[in-house]
């Protein structure tokens, strides 16, 4: 009677064996498939962040070398009379507003002392398109000071401390009120006493005195 007890016994171990051997061998081989699976998904490729298209300008008169530029979006009227060797002492800086931004396509003339000029006066080139479909360049001249009242989007935003926002609010307010003096700029948003200094000399309305 223990023979037989003891015969149980070991078979009994060996079953137990048997089903843990079973089950570490199921474990080891979903470790192995785990490691070994391929990775899911596709790979995120980083690209360099695109590259911003320069302004091509072209500056003459009295500067020292006379030509074509390429300079970096928002550069102003300065920048690239600097680009150009700066202003030779001929010059007549008191025609241009410096703090003008450039357009792509633009023409800075900077003038001689002898040349007859109006305060502000310059000729700005931008691209268009023509019935036929084909660009052209059309030509705007300004001559300061700018009536506010009539002024287009291109002379407000030439004026120093103008960018485009502020301009179309320029335009959406005296579309519903008549700028009667050049202080009633100073009731459109983004115009302080600060940027009003700089623009009372380049500004008028119709009927000022």
């Amino acid at each position: 009677m223990g023979e037989e007890r003891l015969k149980q016994e070991i078979m009994r171990n060996k079953l137990w064996m048997l089903i843990a051997g079973i089950i570490l061998g199921l474990l080891s081989a979903g470790v192995i498939l785990l490691v070994s699976r391929p990775p899911q998904g596709a790979a995120i490729l980083l690209r360099p962040p695109p590259t911003q298209v320069p302004l091509i300008v072209y500056v003459t008169g009295a500067v020292s070398e006379p030509g074509v530029y390429s300079l970096p979006i928002n550069s102003r009227v300065e920048d690239a009379i600097h680009k150009a060797g700066g202003m030779t002492k001929e010059a007549n800086s008191c025609s241009l507003n410096l703090a003008a931004n450039l357009q792509d396509g633009s023409q800075i003339h900077v003038p001689l002392k002898s040349e007859p000029a109006i305060l502000g006066s310059g000729v700005t080139f931008s691209s268009g398109v023509d019935k036929s479909g084909e660009k052209q360049l059309i030509s705007t001249t300004s001559s300061y000071p700018i009536n506010i009242n009539t002024a287009s989007q291109i002379e407000l935003e030439n004026l120093p401390g103008i960018g485009p926002v502020t301009a179309q609010k320029i335009i959406e307010y005296r579309q519903e009120n008549e700028f009667l003096i050049i202080e009633d700029l100073q009731k459109v948003s983004g115009i302080g006493p600060a940027t009003f200094e700089k623009l009372k000399d380049l500004i008028t309305v119709d009927g000022e005195k």
